[in-house]
């Protein structure tokens, strides 16, 4: 991994002197390039995020890994000196009314970022994440062709699902964008924020960012069925009115893509039932029996050359995305995709109407002829393929006996 902490050490040890000779109070225009040289730093070394906290240094996220920060500490003014000249009057009285604040900006020379202010020990605080330029292809993201498959399909609901920060956006785009290539379609996403930005292909594209184009994702997903759509993305099922409102729309003649933080099929359809009332459940059983196309569950997992490579996910800047584009998706990535793949096949439609999700492990870990894996014969086969560590894989698993026999056919 690049070493940068000397250029950051500079960067701070300016900041503070500039912030010394003029009162944080009397921040103007000129001040907003204070942030610039940090961003480009961070685009340069293909990090993810900025972690901007008082009595810290800056600190990037490369490679999905916080590396260290020698750097000069931040002081609480100068972080004001750094973000407030991001806002405008009406977000920083959001701030201070909420205590926390979202939105996004562009710089020409470096690209688009995601911010997230906040207050933490009475100071504020700040992540920033850098925004891809380009959307990925299914070949530079290396997924599997089933997702290209389920792309295909014209009605349903497809689920990517895990934790923060695992790629789901990403994926999620490259399935769009590979739509938008292939059919004539009327696509709209509905998104907090809009991170890909899709451009019309084949199809017309409408992106809904919640907060600036709609109150909520509840809100869009109920007005977006009279919209005349084909395909509709729901960044988001954060709510029981939203994830009824995407299943209507699953139901009734639209594919559907959208995410959960749940980390396989059974955990997925737990929480959506959960999200209901017991009296509804039932009848919630019925309907995503009916609807649902698959569930992909998704983790970044460490390869084994991560050190000195750069990631082809959402987490990675435009350049790093570049080189590997560049080279048709043969350089290696700094973290491969591991997934649990469940697609909606008749048995499988049939224990969710039976209520039997505990059956459904077994019934993915037969139905290779259908696409589907497990996450733990996901991470056998990247070990088979030399892409990461037995080490690793076992770290990320989530039945450790289970894979411990996949990987003993290992040679």
């Amino acid at each position: 991994m690049p070493d940068y902490e000397n250029d950051l050490s500079q960067l701070v040890y300016e900041l503070n002197r500039s912030t010394k000779q003029s009162p944080t109070s009397e921040i103007d225009a000129d001040r907003k390039s204070s942030l610039d040289p940090i961003l480009a730093q961070a685009a340069a070394q293909n990090a993810s995020d900025i972690l901007l906290v008082a009595d810290s240094p800056v600190t990037l996220r490369i490679n999905g890994v916080l590396a260290p920060g020698t750097g000069k500490l931040l002081s609480p003014d100068d972080l004001r000196t750094l973000v407030l000249p991001l806002l405008t009057k009406d977000q920083s009285a959001e701030l201070e009314a909420s205590r926390s604040l979202d939105f996004c900006f562009v710089r020409p020379s470096t690209g688009r970022f995601r911010v997230n202010l906040h207050y933490q020990r009475g100071s504020l605080a700040a992540s920033i994440r850098l925004l891809p330029a380009q959307i990925p292809t299914i070949e530079s993201l290396h997924l599997p062709p089933i997702l290209a498959r389920l792309t295909e399909r014209r009605q349903g609901l497809i689920l990517l699902t895990g934790p923060t920060g695992c790629g789901k956006t990403s994926t999620m785009a490259a399935l769009i964008d590979l739509i938008n290539a292939r059919r004539r379609e009327h696509i709209i996403t509905i998104e907090d924020p809009i991170e890909y930005q899709h451009t019309n292909r084949n199809s017309i594209v409408e992106q809904i960012e919640v907060g600036h184009d709609t109150p909520s994702f509840a809100h869009a997903v109920r007005a977006v069925l009279r919209q005349n759509p084909d395909v509709i993305l729901i960044g988001e099922m954060r709510d029981t009115e939203t994830m009824s409102a995407a299943l209507t729309a699953a139901e009734t003649g639209h594919l559907v893509f959208s995410s959960l933080h749940t980390n396989d099929a059974a955990q997925t359809m737990s929480r959506l039932l959960d999200s209901f009332p017991a009296s509804n459940q039932s009848q919630i059983r019925q309907q995503l029996s009916l609807a649902l196309l698959a569930v992909i569950a998704q983790q970044l997992v460490p390869a084994l050359d991560s050190r000195d490579s750069a990631p082809t996910t959402r987490d990675s800047p435009p350049a790093a995305r570049g080189a590997a584009s560049a080279s048709n998706g043969s350089a290696p990535a700094g973290r491969y995709p591991a997934m649990e793949i469940m697609v909606a096949t008749t048995a499988i439609r049939n224990l969710i109407r039976t209520a039997q999700d505990h059956q459904m492990r077994t019934q993915i870990s037969t139905g290779a002829v259908d696409g589907m894996t497990t996450m733990d014969q996901s991470l056998a086969d990247l070990v088979r393929t030399r892409r990461i560590s037995r080490d690793t894989a076992l770290a990320h698993c989530h039945h450790p006996e289970d894979l411990r026999a996949l990987l003993s056919r290992i040679p």
